[in-house]
C-alpha cells in the first residue's frame, strides 16, 4: 500500500463523489418524473413477476456491457492520463478506493445504470435495489478478498480478477462477469488463483 493510502483514497473520494452527484441527481430527477420506463406497481409490468426478475438479469447483463466498453476506452490515451489514472493509483487497492475516481470517470463508469431504464421496463423499488447492489458490488472488487466459488472463478469478476486490472492495466475490465473480457480479447486469469497474487508474494517475504 502507499503511504497514507486509505486516507488519500477516503479524502479523493470525498472530494469527486458531490461532482458525480450532481448530474446524477439530474438523471434520476428524469426519471422517476416519467421520462423513462420506470413504473411502480407489478400489474404495469409487461409480463408481471416474472418480467421483474428478467428486467434484474438483463439489467446486470446490460450495465456490464456498458462499463466493459466504457472503461476499457478510459483505458485509451487520449483519456486515460486525464480521467483514469488517478484511480490506477491505487496498485493493491481497499474498499476506499472504490468510488475514488475522477469525477468524469465516475460518472461515466455509472451511466449505463441510468441508460437502462430509458431503455426498457423496470419497477423503481427494483431499480434502487439494483443501484445498492451495484455500489456493495464496487466496493467488493477493490476488497482483497479473492475467495469466489471455484465452479464460478472464471464467470464472476471479483476482487482477484479487479486486483490484477490495477495491477497489470489491460486486463480485466468487467464489472460482474467475465464475458465481455472473453468477447474482447482482454480476460486475464486472476495471478492469485495461480498462487502469484499479492498475498502470496507478502507470504514468500515473510518467509524469507
Amino acid at each position: 500500500l502507499l503511504q497514507n493510502q486509505v486516507r488519500r483514497e477516503i479524502a479523493y473520494a470525498l472530494r469527486s463523489l458531490p461532482w458525480i452527484s450532481v448530474p446524477t441527481v439530474a438523471l434520476f430527477f428524469a426519471e422517476v418524473r416519467g421520462y423513462s420506463k420506470l413504473y411502480d406497481n407489478i400489474e404495469d409490468s409487461p409480463y408481471g413477476w416474472p418480467g421483474v426478475v428478467l428486467s434484474m438479469l438483463s439489467f446486470l447483463f446490460f450495465t456490464d456491457m456498458g462499463i466493459y466498453w466504457i472503461h476499457r476506452a478510459l483505458h485509451h490515451k487520449l483519456l486515460y492520463k486525464r480521467f483514469h489514472k488517478p484511480h490506477h493509483l491505487w496498485k493493491i487497492a481497499t474498499p476506499f478506493a472504490s468510488h475514488a475516481f475522477h469525477p468524469v470517470d465516475g460518472f461515466m463508469q455509472s451511466l449505463p445504470y441510468h441508460v437502462y431504464p430509458f431503455l426498457f421496463p423496470l419497477h423503481k423499488v427494483t431499480y434502487l435495489g439494483l443501484y445498492i447492489f451495484v455500489n456493495v458490488w464496487t466496493i467488493s472488487i477493490h476488497d482483497g478478498d479473492y475467495r469466489v466459488p471455484r465452479l464460478l472463478r472464471h464467470v464472476v469478476n471479483g476482487s482477484a480478477h479487479h486486483t490484477d486490472h490495477h495491477l497489470y492495466f489491460d486486463y480485466n475490465y468487467g464489472q460482474y462477469f467475465t464475458l465481455w473480457d472473453k468477447i474482447g480479447g482482454s480476460y486475464k486469469s486472476p495471478s492469485a488463483f495461480e498462487g502469484k497474487g499479492p498475498l502470496d508474494c507478502l507470504r514468500g517475504l515473510g518467509k524469507k
